[in-house]
């Protein structure tokens, strides 16, 4: 195959993001796409070969263009830019960063955007705002709880709901809630601690302890929602593949008028007993037809915590397929 050339002329600012530090997110696209990077006079020249610099390319416009509209990037915007130029056979959209990170839902106390970083996050952000009830499912780090309560938080700010419920399966991973110090409330609190510190970074701590007080927010256990119907609320529950079909069952049917609902979790991390059915699978059987609800599907391509994370996701992956084949192959 011959060897071509692409060149690239933008601004210094552009130029040092898109470089990184140390030349890292270079390095990266050089490594991913075999081809050579480097600035001569304020120019970015690509050579390689025409269908690697074509798709290094790509992922310079969509880097530069993200870099432009939101200002310094991150290492998780170039591992995704890299990813999805290598997933699909043609070029990606050079405007498909912008427009995810375009999409900001609010800010953290800090002033930070809370927003997708990932065509996934984005596809379950639009489907939450477009449904009354959404399953989203998928390995840790993919945004599937901090997505949720930063839309439940904004829509309880701008009053299109009147309160906020969070709640999860209060199941032990290995402890028995016996043995813990305390009270009944003291006992459940750990497992609740992830939608505490959620709350706590998007709200502010003293708005969400007012707002408790006042009824307004609650985090409980599953078990406290029996016998409850919940009009005008924006309810989570977190964890899902640790309920069972009667849990499931019960928390889907306390859905009261002008109420939305998400439902999280993963399937790969469950805390039930050995053969026990999980509520989560037996949900998504039973309603995958029904209007008005929809299933929302991450995967390890929309992790965006720590890098090392997503490698820990997908040699997990990896493991689990071959396991399976095995067993299958034995059966």
């Amino acid at each position: 195959m011959s060897m071509t050339e692409q060149t690239f002329r933008l601004p210094m600012g552009q130029l040092q993001d898109l470089f990184g530090h140390r030349d890292m997110y270079l390095k990266k696209i050089e490594k991913d796409f075999r081809v050579e990077l480097f600035d001569r006079g304020g120019v970015l020249h690509v050579t390689g070969k025409e269908k690697d610099v074509q798709r290094a390319a790509g992922v310079i416009r969509q880097l530069a263009a993200l870099s432009a509209q939101a200002g310094a990037l991150e290492e998780q915007n170039v591992d995704y830019a890299i990813a999805l130029a290598k997933e699909s056979a043609e070029a990606a959209d050079d405007n498909v960063l912008t427009e995810i990170d375009a999409d900001v839902i609010c800010h953290t106390t800090s002033g930070k955007p809370v927003k997708p970083k990932t065509l996934g996050q984005k596809q379950y952000v639009d489907a939450i705002r477009e449904n009354t009830v959404v399953f989203g499912t998928g390995p840790a780090g993919t945004g599937k709880t901090y997505l949720a309560m930063a839309l439940a938080i904004s829509a309880f700010q701008r009053e299109e709901v009147s309160r906020i419920i969070l709640t999860r399966p209060a199941i032990e991973a290995g402890e028995k809630l016996g043995f813990l110090p305390g009270d009944l409330q003291s006992k459940v609190d750990p497992y609740l601690r992830p939608l505490y510190d959620a709350l706590y970074q998007i709200m502010g701590a003293d708005a969400f302890l007012r707002n408790s007080e006042k009824g307004l927010i609650e985090v409980a256990p599953l078990a406290y929602m029996r016998g409850r119907t919940l009009d005008n609320a924006f309810i989570i529950l977190d964890e899902a593949q640790n309920t069972s079909p009667a849990q499931m069952k019960m928390f889907l049917t306390r859905i009261g008028f002008s109420s939305k609902v998400v439902v999280t979790g993963d399937q790969t991390q469950k805390d039930l007993p050995q053969g026990t059915l999980s509520g989560l699978s037996v949900a998504e059987k039973v309603l995958k037809n029904v209007e008005d609800i929809r299933f929302c599907y991450l995967t390890a391509a929309d992790v965006v915590r720590h890098p090392l994370v997503l490698r820990i996701v997908k040699a997990y992956e990896n493991y689990e397929k071959k396991r399976a084949a095995k067993e299958k192959k034995r059966g």
